[in-house]
């Protein structure tokens, strides 16, 4: 009788106001959990499909661009992992066929983080924002801006890098290079079209910065260009206030065409004079560099652009120009560096 009272007093609470309105929150409750359950796992089976149908396509795509970006390592084993955190990818680098894991765990060992260089996990990131990006199907409506891609450890995929961003750029809205190496800017804009291309650059103005147009072919030109287009217009217009730069610009000019004339008996670093006595002793051999006419000629031009270097002569800066002889001389060095 005990239990039967207390079993007939638990039914009336029940069945009060204040406790029925608890009870059928709950049992809406357990319905809507049940519910979310089940499209918690009918949204796992989906992502589950995705990963397993992406995630080797992205594998393919990253060790595609990281060929073309002269990689020397490749990912594998790039696996789908379920953390605390949420969705996430594994994978291993694969450097001389040897699988290194993305974290070595507890256990000393190579792993990512002491395997690859600064330059490798650049070329990385690379790979996998190009790929990343091939896949968007917005892709035609990004602006994408890519920050300092080029540091001196990727020197050798830089081409590479300027190639695959002009295909991106034909590809989306609009690219934005921003970067600290004057070079690969200089190469990235060249051949590009200036109707649909602006160059920029930052300046120091007083405590701060600002920015201004960039004349990027200005800076494209070599020192060589320079001092061949100071001889030419000297030898143009005759302006004695470039007389001695004129002058000093000789020897250069000369070291260059031959460097790239002769770069097997003329390397960097070589000087003119030995050059000369090598092409002297080398005269009427199959060895030989210069004709005997060439070897004169080139020694005589040698003997006046050395009264304006200073390696040669201390008094350089102090040495009287002649505007004839300045005249003559340079008329003849670019006719050397043009000869066949």
């Amino acid at each position: 009788m005990t239990a039967d009272l207390a079993q007939l007093q638990a039914v009336e609470r029940r069945h009060r106001l204040e406790i029925a309105a608890l009870c059928d929150d709950y049992l809406r409750e357990r319905t809507a959990k049940t519910e979310t359950e089940r499209l918690r796992d009918r949204a796992r089976a989906n992502l589950e499909q995705h990963r397993t149908a992406v995630f080797p396509q992205y594998e393919v795509a990253i060790n595609n661009y990281l060929q073309r970006f002269n990689a020397g390592f490749r990912l594998t084993q790039v696996t789908p992992v379920n953390t605390r955190g949420g969705s996430a990818v594994s994978y291993s680098v694969l450097i001389n066929t040897v699988a290194v894991p993305l974290a070595a765990g507890n256990t000393p060992g190579p792993s990512f983080r002491n395997t690859l260089s600064a330059g490798d996990r650049n070329a990385l990131a690379l790979a996998l924002f190009f790929a990343s990006l091939d896949r968007d199907p917005r892709r035609t409506q990004k602006i994408v801006v890519i920050d300092d891609p080029i540091s001196s450890l990727d020197e050798h995929r830089s081409l590479v890098t300027i190639q695959e961003m002009r295909r991106l750029g034909a590809a989306v809205d609009q690219v934005i290079v921003l970067s600290h190496s004057k070079s690969f800017l200089c190469a990235l804009w060249q051949g590009a079209d200036a109707a649909t291309h602006v160059a920029i650059k930052l300046d120091r103005d007083g405590a701060g910065s600002t920015l201004a147009p960039w004349d990027v072919n200005q800076d494209a030109i070599t020192e060589h260009d320079r001092r061949y287009r100071l001889v030419l217009d000297y030898l143009g217009t005759h302006n004695a206030a470039e007389e001695r730069s004129v002058a000093s610009a000789l020897r250069p000019i000369l070291e260059a065409s031959i460097r790239v004339a002769y770069p097997d008996v003329f390397p960097p670093g070589s000087l003119l004079g030995p050059f000369i006595g090598m092409c002297q002793q080398r005269l009427g051999t199959p060895q030989e560099i210069l004709s005997a006419a060439d070897t004169s000629e080139l020694r005589d031009l040698l003997d006046y652009a050395n009264l304006f270097h200073h390696d040669t002569n201390p008094a350089w800066q102090t040495v009287t120009i002649n505007d004839s002889e300045l005249t003559h001389f340079s008329q003849r060095v670019v006719a050397f560096t043009r000869r066949r």
